[in-house]
């Protein structure tokens, strides 16, 4: 009887101790009790990252990388839908076409000169960022990433995309639309509009779409782990 009293007695006191002791769940993966290092972590995600940007230049800086991709085609502006829809009635869809296909390859040709950017721009994640992020949903760090370094990542493509739209006549088309458009019956004016900021935007969103597919494949996709950090880092 005596023997029993202590046992239980211990049990007590081991319970009490586990129930005070501090435990950082932040440690935890997908409730797994194996902690990862905090160095790794930051390590993984940002070399997640880094091949993910590399795959999204890959696949968008190419000839039809975004206007052969219909998540990330860049299509004619809401704003000049009705000059669109105006020139299509008088059989000018051809040149709503090329101006279309103009922005694109604006962007296609713009977007290999992102990596660099992205890369200096993924060395500023920290530890705890790191660790808030790999347990968040399969674009988390996408989704991060474009929060903290959009605006920064904005200032640094623009002038890179101003160059790419003057060397496949972005601007001339737009141009020769409005001129186009004059001729409309019953034709308003056409609506201002800042098509240098539109295309930028454009390709920035489709940059960040590719490199949020890419992250989603690493979280899930064993196949897309290529290195030992990131399957250590995110494997199960």
């Amino acid at each position: 009887m005596r023997t029993r009293v202590i046992i239980i007695v211990a049990a007590f006191v081991m319970a009490a101790a586990f129930s005070s002791a501090q435990i950082d769940p932040s440690k935890w993966v997908g409730g797994s009790k194996d902690s990862k290092d905090s160095k790794d972590i930051a390590a993984g995600l940002k070399e997640a990252l880094k091949i993910g940007a590399g795959n999204a230049v890959s696949l968008t800086g190419k000839t039809d990388g975004y206007f052969g991709n219909a998540a990330i085609k860049i299509l004619m502006p809401e704003k000049l839908q009705t000059v669109e829809k105006g020139l299509r009635l008088i059989g000018q869809g051809e040149q709503v076409d090329a101006f279309v296909l103009s922005m694109n390859r604006a962007a296609e040709k713009a977007a290999p000169s992102a990596q660099a950017i992205f890369v200096n721009a993924i060395t500023s994640m920290t530890f705890d960022d790191a660790r808030k992020i790999l347990s968040g949903g399969d674009t988390a760090a996408t989704d991060y990433f474009r929060a903290k370094a959009g605006n920064a990542l904005t200032a640094a493509f623009q002038p890179i995309v101003k160059d790419s739209m003057k060397d496949v006549g972005v601007v001339k088309q737009y141009q020769q639309l409005q001129s186009s458009y004059q001729s409309v019956p019953f034709a308003s004016s056409v609506p201002s509009f800042d098509i240098e900021s539109y295309v930028v935007g454009k390709a920035l969103d489709g940059l960040f779409h590719v490199l949020g597919d890419e992250e989603r494949k690493i979280r899930t996709d064993p196949a897309a782990r290529v290195t030992d950090l990131l399957k250590q880092v995110f494997g199960k």
